[in-house]
């Protein structure tokens, strides 16, 4: 049996671009959409089980049935679980100064959480179940952060 050549591996240090563009099909289109123009969330309803998903997906993740209806949900909710980061990445790519919290946030007429930032709060005095809103960026770009952050309502 011949033995298998192993080769070392080859680093070259400096920084990869990679340039990608996503495509949210027809239901996160317009999830983004009602966020920029109208600065409302969407989430989208199961026909079959009755769930609300947000954010909007193409198959229910309860029943895998085919979605299409698009529901508004309210910019309130609830925090279902948190984390608070405390370290920098690098390179830093942060959304906020440390230490800032991320929630699961379960909207009003949604059955599903939605993960965001938590905002105007110290991170020591965020709690589960803590009631939140939603709070717009003044000029909207059509993308998740159209949505600063969740605040204590």
């Amino acid at each position: 049996m011949a033995k298998k050549k192993t080769m070392a591996p080859h680093v070259v240090p400096g920084r990869l671009y990679v340039p990608y563009f996503n495509y949210y099909g027809a239901l996160g289109s317009e999830f983004y959409k009602q966020l920029r123009d109208n600065k409302k969330i969407t989430g989208v309803k199961c026909p079959t089980c009755k769930k609300v998903l947000v954010p909007p997906r193409s198959v229910c993740a309860v029943c895998f049935n085919n979605l299409n209806e698009l529901v508004e949900v309210s910019s309130r909710g609830t925090v279902q679980t948190y984390t608070v980061i405390y370290y920098t990445y690098s390179p830093s790519n942060q959304p906020a100064d440390i230490p800032y919290a991320y929630g699961i946030i379960q909207l009003d007429g949604a059955d599903s959480g939605l993960c965001h930032l938590l905002g105007e709060i110290a991170p020591d005095k965020i709690t589960i179940g803590m009631r939140v809103e939603a709070v717009f960026k003044d000029k909207c770009e059509g993308n998740i952060l159209d949505i600063k952050y969740f605040r204590p309502v």
